[in-house]
């Protein structure tokens, strides 16, 4: 970060770095843990709660709190600042802290960090701190899937960009990071092909082959395997008119159920689309691909994620906001079912910014945005966004983007235990999915609604709604609907006495969740706080496993209240850390059914 005022460096070793001044050497590794804390805290902390979280064991816990604050500010220099209490700190202007960069930062800017790929404050350890260590692991794990999110992202823009030998490096180091990641291994293999690598692609599909057999004893997906099989250049003679044609019957060919043949003609419209030279053709033919892979065809999202980071560098070129805007909400949308938040955030913003206000880009933008917020736990936001984005759809007359919109609503209600909110807007949602014929859409606020009638206490009528929903989505062939379908009709059984069955649902249920590299992360998570929470209540064996499973999988991805979730259960397994980072996390979450959960006695 050559041209910044201050670098203030937490990936790796942590140091500071400011031009013409010698760098400060913290003389407390808790100044370190400090720095991190007050700036990667969603809001000001105050001195009472840092000087309890750091420096309750000491004699003077407050005077601690001076010592160290004073030692940040010296590291910091004259023209930064933390004071106040709560606690704020100034940063000169110019000044740049890496982890920032990483999640709302553009990816041309974080290929540029020097620590990027490296862990958050390595080397660091506190003791006597159990509240701040949980809070680090779970940053650790969250910082680590954002450093992993960008990686994937550079190798995109740099391979839209023709810098094939830069898109390798980086998809490489994020394949590293996550090797069981099927889409890293899609984008690795897919960059070797196009680099003129047969070989190493070749060794890269091996080794991604044997090490999915060694861990999962499944064989690669439908990303892997796509990139494998992906077809040379067409040598045709393109034009317009025969593009368009191209296209046209390939997506009426998916629509109609033919998904591969559709596919290869619309590869095959693309590839010709860039002989013709004309830009719009181009970006029309990579959207067609793009809505096609990543809303029609399971398993591909990979695959239209690189078609929308080519549309959109195509449309930057000739200054088309309209296609930025549209093409971005997609990326952002992808983002967020990887539960990539951060970099859905930034996605979906630039996209409110390019749409200018146009109702039908803006409603889709803000459905989305409200979708993250959700998942990240922050309802107020949440509810803002996706409350305007219904209200946008209705006014622009896109009733499926209405009840889409609705449907998450009710499942905020839901997560709230807010019965009677969640039923008005779940059926809103399938009443207007009804009324479009939109029935790929259905078993998704169907099952939630099942879920609300079952804690309503009507456990046959949830029985009934819920084996639809199911039975719906098996019929479609879609893992998230199966596997919140699933989930529901767990929670069924074991209300019937039936907790063998239970826990066999639960299992088939992040089983049909993640049978695909596009599976919507979040509801593995989802699942598995069910998992823990008949586990608790009935004591499984494989409870361990399970909070293992959550914590890690929600802290990477910065779920916070399953965070919160995860935590609870490992406190309850009799973890004092966890309950400690259960209470300092969950404080700032605006759940009251969360806030009854960590009042209540944690029970094994």
């Amino acid at each position: 970060m050559p041209d910044a005022t201050l670098a203030v460096h937490l990936l790796g070793r942590p140091r500071l770095e400011s031009p013409g001044r010698d760098a400060y050497r913290f003389r407390s590794q808790k100044s370190w843990g400090l720095l991190a804390y007050v700036l990667l805290r969603d809001r000001p902390q105050t001195r009472a709660h840092l000087s309890s979280l750091f420096f309750d064991s000491a004699d003077d816990p407050m005077g601690a709190l001076r010592w160290n604050l004073a030692e940040v500010r010296r590291g910091l220099g004259a023209d930064s600042d933390v004071a106040g209490d709560p606690v704020t700190v100034r940063l000169p202007p110019g000044a740049v802290v890496d982890v920032h960069v990483l999640g709302s930062g553009q990816w041309r800017r974080a290929a540029t960090l020097p620590g990027l790929g490296e862990g958050l404050l390595e080397g660091i350890a506190i003791r006597g701190a159990a509240g701040f260590d949980s809070w680090l692991q779970v940053e650790r794990r969250r910082v680590a899937a954002s450093s992993e999110a960008i990686l994937h992202e550079i190798a995109l823009g740099l391979m839209s960009e023709g810098d094939l030998e830069g898109a390798v490096a980086r998809a490489r180091a994020a394949a590293a990071m996550s090797p069981l990641d099927e889409n890293n291994q899609a984008l690795l293999i897919r960059l070797l092909r196009r680099a003129g690598d047969p070989t190493g692609a070749r060794d890269a599909y091996d080794a991604c082959r044997r090490l999915l057999d060694a861990e999962l004893g499944v064989p690669p997906g439908p990303a892997v395997e796509s990139a494998w099989r992906e077809e040379s250049d067409a040598h045709d003679v393109a034009t317009v008119p025969s593009v368009e044609a191209i296209l046209e019957t390939g997506a009426a060919a998916v629509a109609a159920g033919a998904g591969a043949a559709g596919l290869s003609a619309l590869r095959t419209g693309v590839r010709l689309a860039d002989q013709t030279q004309d830009p719009g053709l181009r970006i029309r033919s990579r959207l067609v691909v793009a809505e096609t892979l990543i809303h029609s065809v399971r398993g591909l999202d990979e695959e239209g994620i690189e078609a929308l980071h080519a549309a959109d560098q195509i449309a930057q070129r000739q200054g088309d906001r309209t296609v930025m805007a549209e093409a971005r909400t997609e990326l952002g949308y992808v983002d967020f079912l990887r539960a990539r938040y951060a970099r859905a955030e930034v996605w979906l913003t630039d996209a409110l910014s390019y749409a200018n206000g146009e109702a039908a880009t803006t409603a889709k933008a803000l459905s989305y945005l409200g979708s993250v917020d959700s998942d990240r736990g922050d309802y107020p936001a949440a509810m803002t966004h996706l409350r305007e984005g219904v209200r946008l759809a209705e006014e622009a007359g896109d009733r499926r983007r209405a009840a889409y919109g609705r449907s998450m609503i009710g499942r905020i209600h839901l997560l709230h235990s807010a019965w009677d909110a969640a039923a008005t807007e779940l059926g809103r949602s399938i009443a207007l999915a009804e009324e479009e014929r939109w029935l790929a859409f259905l078993p998704w606020p169907q099952a939630m609604l099942g879920e609300v009638t079952l804690a309503r206490g009507d456990v046959a009528l949830a029985l009934t709604l819920l084996e639809q929903a199911f039975a719906r989505a098996c019929q479609l062939g879609d893992p998230c609907w199966e596997g919140m379908s699933a989930r529901a009709l767990a929670l069924v059984a074991e209300r019937r006495g039936d907790v063998a069955g239970a826990f066999e649902l639960l299992t088939d249920a992040r089983t049909r969740g993640n049978r695909l590299a596009d599976a919507y992360v979040w509801l593995d998570a989802h699942i598995l706080d069910a998992q823990c929470t008949l586990g608790r209540r009935h004591g499984h064996p494989d409870l361990v496993t399970w909070v293992a499973a959550m914590q890690e999988l929600a802290g990477r991805t910065d779920m916070r209240e399953m965070v919160v979730r995860a935590l609870l259960h490992g406190a309850a397994l009799g973890s004092a850390e966890d309950a400690a980072g259960a209470r300092l996390l969950g404080e700032a979450i605006d759940n009251p059914a969360l806030a009854e959960l960590l009042e209540a006695p944690a029970e094994a």
